[in-house]
């Protein structure tokens, strides 16, 4: 399923922006002081105070977590706690109204909100369908969606500790985006008028990303119609943002002007229309204690944005690493909302769980067990890595103290630890190492075996492919490793469906979990992103356990 419509617009648009910026033609101006409604005096739940978003206690409340599409995979019923044992704070969870997809029920959002309240995440829900309005003719209206809150009301009521309402995704395209403020305005008013009280999102024009600053110019006249105050703008950052300059100026500006603001979604991969500066949005973000949902934990029709594999967070992609692990990350910046642990927050770490110890060991699988850590009030997950001289890349995610290692390379030393968690997002110090040496494939003696090279799509410097084994044999092949070699410097930067390990040209591909038995006669298919500078031909030959294959 294709991910979203596109967020970013042409490079003609992209630099009159840049030159509105230059020239000073979008300014916020302060919001005057004023006494506060009744509304506000009585605040209760998460609310706004003075341009922030804090609980209902006072204490400042800085979303760290990402965006999960529960309307198109209702099924994966594990991602909140995965995300959760990852160390987010906040899920925003794509809805449906039912105008473009499948209309979540009341009974389906309740079960949503019960889902973040026992995993302790604060719930950001969004209506998905009004994604780029006025441009996209699928696109649903803000007053749709709105219709579709109202017919939430009971499920919602009661939850305002718990749940932030983002009135429509993205909602409205490049087309007039000065159209944007006037339904948005009326939006928020018949949410107010139908008794809600919760802190409301507004997702800015141009696909999200507000390139020709339209809400940055009237997001004080649209805060302002919102009688209770509790309102927060979301800036929607992808390649339209690819310099610190851009990024830093459109974050100041709303803080400078006491106007509440979230990143509710943003991307690191480069793309066709450039490559976004994550680490510059993250950086700020963290400096100016702002909030960030990155995009998105699984499923996107073009997988560079996926922050987990299959929705595995044992196999979390090189994005996913970034926005977990990396500097400024969820596991380094989230803080869990005090209402899930009384009103002081959680600072304290849990102890360093005990040294692990490998058993189980084949080819392409190991098995970690480890001494629990203890915690103040009790770890919650435990995060197993490798460790490779200074680096550390997670492996796997759990919460008890055991965990299974898959999609090994065969013949190959393996150092690992282990963190613990608990429920406020603290993370305690690495536990000691164990090296695991995994053993030597044999694999499937005389396996016959076919493959078919594919390449998908391309883009300037990229392109995604796919590969299809088949096992042209009489017998299962039970674990397996695939071989080839690339010809003109192309390399492998994300796949699905096995494990890749490069050197130079020579690319070596273990099997995943879920692919790793091939019935003879049947298939079994990796995926992958690469990149590219000086052509792309296929590979010309293939090898499956070492035996060579037919190519297709």
């Amino acid at each position: 399923m294709r991910r979203r419509s596109a967020t970013s617009t042409s490079p003609t648009a992209a630099i009159i922006a840049a030159l509105a910026t230059l020239l000073g033609l979008f300014a916020l101006t302060a919001p005057s002081a004023r006494a506060a409604s009744p509304s506000e005096a009585a605040a209760t739940g998460l609310h706004i105070s003075d341009g922030r978003l804090v609980e209902g206690n006072g204490n400042d409340f800085v979303m760290r977590g990402v965006n999960h599409a529960h309307t198109w995979y209702p099924g994966e019923t594990r991602s909140l706690a995965d995300i959760k044992a990852l160390g987010a704070n906040t899920v925003r969870v794509v809805l449906s109204d039912g105008y473009r997809w499948s209309r979540n029920s009341p009974e389906d959002v309740a079960a949503v909100v019960a889902d973040c309240k026992a995993n302790r995440l604060i719930c950001v829900l969004e209506v998905h369908d009004t994604t780029g309005y006025g441009e996209d003719a699928a696109a649903g209206t803000l007053d749709h969606a709105a219709d579709y809150w109202i017919s939430l009301k009971d499920v919602l009521a009661g939850q305002e500790d718990y749940v932030v309402v983002n009135i429509g995704n993205e909602p409205w395209g490049n087309t007039d985006p000065a159209g944007w403020t006037a339904p948005t305005t009326a939006a928020i008013q018949k949410l107010r008028a139908a008794g809600f009280a919760h802190t409301i999102m507004v997702d800015a024009p141009n696909w999200g990303q507000d390139w020709q600053q339209v809400m940055k110019a009237d997001a004080q006249q649209v805060y302002a119609a919102d009688t209770t105050g509790n309102l927060i703008f979301s800036i929607h950052m992808y390649s339209v943002y690819d310099t610190a300059q851009e990024i830093t100026d459109y974050l100041n500006a709303f803080v400078s002007a006491r106007l509440p603001l979230v990143i509710g979604e943003f991307g690191g991969p480069a793309d066709q229309w450039g490559d976004p500066d994550e680490d510059t949005m993250m950086a700020t973000a963290e400096q100016l204690d702002l909030g960030y949902l990155a995009w998105s934990w699984s499923g996107n029709t073009d997988p560079v944005l996926d922050l987990a594999i299959g929705f595995d967070p044992a196999r979390l992609s090189s994005w996913g690493e970034r926005i977990f692990h990396g500097a400024n990350g969820i596991a380094q910046t989230a803080r869990e909302a005090t209402v899930f642990g009384g009103g002081t927050p959680d600072t304290q770490a849990p102890t360093a769980p005990g040294t692990p110890v490998a058993s189980a060991v084949s080819p392409t699988s190991a098995t970690l067990t480890w001494p629990a850590a203890t915690d103040n009030k009790g770890v919650t997950g435990y995060d197993v890595v490798r460790v490779t001289g200074t680096t550390e890349t997670a492996v796997a995610a759990t919460t008890t103290t055991k965990a299974t290692l898959d999609s090994l390379t065969p013949a190959t030393a393996y150092t690992f630890a282990v963190y613990a968690k608990d429920a406020a997002g603290n993370r305690s110090p690495r536990s000691a190492t164990v090296t695991v040496t995994t053993e030597k494939d044999t694999g499937t003696p005389g396996a016959a075996c076919s493959v078919a090279y594919r390449v998908v799509g391309t883009w300037p410097g990229g392109f995604q492919g796919d590969i299809t084994l088949r096992n042209t044999g009489t017998t299962a092949v039970n674990g397996w490793t695939l071989g080839f070699a690339f010809s003109s410097g192309q390399t492998i930067s994300n796949m699905w469906g096995g494990t890749p390990a490069q050197t130079g040209a020579q690319v070596k591909v273990a099997a995943a979990p879920y692919t790793a038995t091939i019935p003879a006669g049947g298939t079994a298919t990796v995926g992958f992103i690469g990149t590219s500078s000086a052509g792309n031909p296929a590979p010309t030959a293939f090898t499956l356990n070492g035996t060579a294959c037919t190519v297709a």
